[in-house]
């Protein structure tokens, strides 16, 4: 089976081509960062114009580092959402031409499901299902049971920011540029994280729902509170530092809640995996490591590369459901609209009910 992802959900156009046993014969992937660092931000409508002008040539450059011929496919997939609706449009768009003119099966895949499957793509030893998921972004903030492609049940969401928000938004106040979270990061390996008095949001709550609204106001406070002037680069390394030992902090708690749940409902469950953007992170990684080595389960995390968006994840998301219900149940009507909302689990607990049970 050999199947063309393309991911244009957000600020990077890619495409790759990914074999049926998690082999990934060519990949391509174009960042805009260039394009939205003057405002700070991503600019929807910036990128979309740049998915527009890019992706065929991507997709073309894809295939010819793989040497094949769309007529070697045996399907097309696209992310349909969630996702910034311009970028979503181009993507389902330039993967339903493709179809339709090569006769392919077309897939629209859920951008949070290629995250969610993404650490079997990445394992020689693939773990099996049933997993509990971290989803850590820009735009989401997710704990989840994973039990195969198309099911699961979210245990935990964020009730304000997302943690890749609250990076970007943080390191945008301490002024240290775009994206947030490799500069946070960064400056966090030469700070001291105890400097500042910063509070963990949630922590020894009920239930698995976070919150990094009053984390990020604590950084602004903190730093309003400093003498008047620039910021001197120890004040960011500490503030930095600090932000994310209070992240690292609220994850391992929220998690900890989760894992609770999960192995109670599943007690063969033999993995934590952690995914999206934020899953970079290394010091996030490292926390959670810690928290694994006490629960004795395994911390799985995809390599750098497959944690920030690409085309890879959705083509392997497209043949794992594929696999768990044959083609012709898994291929989508040409009629497919993209979803700039898409929850994975449409019948979610409530932060209520998830408490409850915690």
């Amino acid at each position: 089976m050999i199947v063309l992802g393309i991911e244009t959900s957000c600020d990077e156009t890619a495409a790759a081509i990914v074999t049926g046993d998690g082999v990934i014969v060519a990949q391509t992937v174009l960042s805009q960062l260039d394009e939205h660092r003057p405002y700070g931000g991503v600019v929807p409508e910036v990128a979309a114009r740049s998915h527009l002008l890019h992706v065929d040539r991507l997709v073309g450059e894809t295939m010819k580092k793989a040497g094949m011929g769309f007529d070697e496919l045996d399907a097309v997939a696209a992310t349909g959402g969630p996702g910034l609706i311009g970028g979503v449009i181009v993507g389902v768009m330039t993967a339903k031409a493709i179809a339709v003119s090569r006769k392919l099966p077309f897939l629209a895949i859920n951008h949070l499901e290629g995250h969610a499957l993404s650490a079997r793509l990445t394992e020689t030893d693939r773990i099996d299902f049933p997993y509990l998921l971290l989803l850590v972004s820009g735009g989401h903030c997710q704990l989840l049971s994973v039990e195969g492609p198309g099911r699961y049940t979210r245990l935990g969401t964020t009730i304000d920011d997302a943690l890749g928000e609250a990076f970007d938004k943080s390191a945008k106040l301490l002024g240290i540029g775009y994206p947030g979270g490799p500069a946070v990061e960064a400056a966090a390996l030469k700070g001291d994280s105890e400097r500042f008095s910063l509070p963990r949001p949630m922590k020894a709550r009920k239930g698995c729902d976070f919150s990094f609204s009053g984390l990020k106001t604590a950084i602004r406070h903190a730093a309003d509170a400093l003498p008047p002037g620039p910021l001197q680069p120890d004040d960011i390394a500490d503030l930095c530092a600090g932000f994310q030992a209070a992240a690292g902090d609220v994850l391992a708690d929220r998690t900890a809640h989760a894992l609770d749940i999960f192995l109670d409902d599943h007690p063969d469950g033999n993995a934590l995996v952690i995914a999206g953007g934020v899953a970079a992170n290394q010091a996030l990684r490292n926390r959670l490591q810690i928290l694994a080595n006490q629960r004795s389960i395994r911390l799985v995390a995809p390599p750098a590369s497959l944690c920030t968006d690409n085309g890879a994840m959705i083509a392997w998301a497209a043949i794992e459901r594929i696999k768990a219900t044959g083609m012709d149940a898994a291929r989508d009507k040409l009629d497919f609209r993209p979803r700039p909302r898409w929850p994975l689990d449409p019948d979610a607990p409530s932060a209520a009910f998830a408490g409850a049970k915690a």
